[in-house]
């Protein structure tokens, strides 16, 4: 029973660090990247839908990305969406074919503003994995009159240990990321 609880706490973990890297993945550096769009919801006949689901996305050049839409009467619609997008900066310019987006260069003020936000994003993250150890605890706890105190001794210092492990995998994220986007 211990080693279920474990388990399924590793796993959710786990899912809860990718999720974060999904997340970091979608603050912009000075490239155009793919992944910025996946979070965007287009406006298609009334319903929000994901981008990614409406086009397909390519980089042209290293701060072009051509956003090719599946149905070319969503093409208004696609570049509203990606007009409207906070914290994107985008410019993009509609051909009757396809939307062309350029990100403009990073200031050094801009990139300081995405390393507060990707922090927040890892702070946000931790408290998620805190959250999954909290509930594992609990479960934990539950089996106190099942098995052996010393057990579950060595079950919460492990639980720690996994907990420990993926705050520290969310950390390296965060570092890489902050260098990609203080890079110039």
């Amino acid at each position: 029973m211990i080693a279920d609880i474990l388990a399924d706490t590793k796993t959710r973990m786990a899912r809860a660090v990718e999720a974060a890297k999904d997340d970091f993945a979608t603050v912009r550096t000075g490239r155009a990247n793919p992944q910025l769009f996946q979070k965007i919801l287009v406006d298609y006949y009334g319903t929000p839908t994901p981008l990614a689901q409406l086009a397909s996305l390519a980089n042209q050049e290293a701060r072009t990305l051509v956003v090719t839409p599946y149905d070319k009467s969503a093409l208004k619609a696609i570049e509203q969406a990606i007009r409207d997008t906070p914290n994107l900066g985008a410019n993009p310019t509609n051909d009757g074919n396809l939307v062309r987006v350029t990100m403009p260069e990073l200031t050094a003020e801009r990139r300081k503003e995405y390393v507060k936000l990707v922090r927040s994003k890892g702070e946000d993250a931790k408290v998620h994995l805190r959250g999954i150890r909290r509930k594992s605890k609990d479960e934990l706890d539950a089996l106190k009159s099942d098995v052996g105190e010393d057990e579950l001794v060595r079950a919460e210092k492990e639980l720690d240990g996994i907990t420990r492990t993926h705050v520290d995998e969310i950390d390296e994220a965060l570092k890489r990321k902050e260098a990609e986007l203080l890079e110039v």
